[in-house]
């Protein structure tokens, strides 16, 4: 096909950093929108620059077979339904994080994906960052030898003044802290340290401000990772906080370490006392306009004209991380090491 088409389901804040994202992508661009408000064609289109057809009805944007791929930007509860939806249609998919709120509806999607077989792309754009760019770059290149050990956190205060804030705070629809947000913090981990996990011990609480008292699950949560390999990992997800957004990245291996925008490499021969800065732009916001979409969606485009699978964030390494993060919830919640084999599929 010359062009893909792309038709967006759920249309708020991060729909339209999508959608703007597409705007710049050759070779795709997104022509349908699938909303419960009752848009119009010529104001949705002058909203957001670009031709677009409005939808009411998600199977009638399904049906329609000028439309190629499904990108579903709508409340996580709604993904697993949507998305398996799209897949028994025959459509390619973008999966806003997390891809479900339950570890059985992620189950349910991967055998729909794979029984479709549709290439299918998951929001974990972190991986695209330019600073999780050069980091992994970093790593490849040897400068920090082997990695025994890795943290990735994720501090941002989700309160009132977010639009998301009063779906949120529910259990059933903000999940819980990983779910939310803190998962973004937990797949750059599992990138970096490149090890598949053996189990996980993870803890949470909450903060007795009042501003998060809405919150029905704990919003503070820290995992304590182990690898099969005997690496070790540690992801805190705080989004009780009341400071600004901080994404922190510490990992340390065999001839050097990294410390958010610093490293240190004793194969450079540099001085051990000083930290040499990375010239990088930092994952530092929760603003989705601020988020590396561009890139993400650029690959999967790429993906389809070179016959290639999506990298980075295709469905089953995204599906591993979701694993993770159901595991360190069950851990938090049953007050107990949990082993990823617990968690069949």
């Amino acid at each position: 096909m010359s062009q893909l088409n792309i038709g967006i389901v759920g249309l708020g804040w991060v729909a339209g950093a999508h959608i703007e994202a597409f705007n710049h992508i050759p070779g795709a661009k997104v022509t349908a929108v699938c909303s419960r408000r009752e848009l119009n064609d010529a104001e949705i289109s002058a909203q957001y620059g670009t031709p677009l057809k409005a939808y009411r009805d998600y199977e009638a944007m399904l049906a329609d077979p000028n439309i190629h791929v499904i990108d579903i930007c709508t409340p996580h509860p709604f993904h697993a339904e949507q998305a398996i939806a799209a897949a028994r249609a025959g459509k390619h998919l973008i999966i806003e994080k997390p891809i479900a709120i339950t570890y059985e509806d992620a189950v349910a999607i991967r055998k729909a994906v794979h029984e479709a077989k549709v290439k299918t792309c998951v929001c974990f754009e972190v991986r695209f960052s330019q600073q999780a760019t050069v980091i992994q770059s970093i790593i490849n290149e040897g400068l920090l030898g082997d990695l025994h050990y890795g943290e990735v956190d994720y501090y941002h205060g989700i309160g009132p003044w977010y639009g998301q804030f009063p779906w949120n705070v529910k259990k059933d629809f903000g999940g819980s802290s990983l779910l939310t947000a803190g998962c973004h913090a937990l797949d750059a981990l599992l990138m970096f340290m490149d090890s598949e996990v053996e189990e996980v011990t993870s803890y949470s609480n909450r903060s007795s401000s009042p501003i998060f008292a809405p919150y029905e699950y704990d919003t503070t949560l820290v995992t304590l990772l182990k690898f099969k390999n005997g690496k070790l990992g540690k992801v805190a997800s705080v989004v009780d906080c009341l400071q600004p957004y901080y994404f922190h990245i510490q990992l340390v291996g065999s001839e050097g370490s990294v410390l958010d925008n610093k490293f240190h490499s004793r194969k450079l021969n540099l001085n051990k006392n000083r930290w040499s800065t990375l010239s990088t732009a930092l994952v530092d916001s929760g603003d989705v306009a601020d988020h590396p979409y561009q890139p993400q969606f650029q690959a999967f485009v790429d993906s389809f004209t070179t016959g290639k699978a999506m990298p980075l964030t295709d469905f089953d390494t995204a599906f591993e991380s979701h694993r993770v993060v159901f595991a360190a919830d069950k851990s938090a919640a049953e007050k107990r090491t949990v082993k990823l084999a617990e968690l069949t599929y």
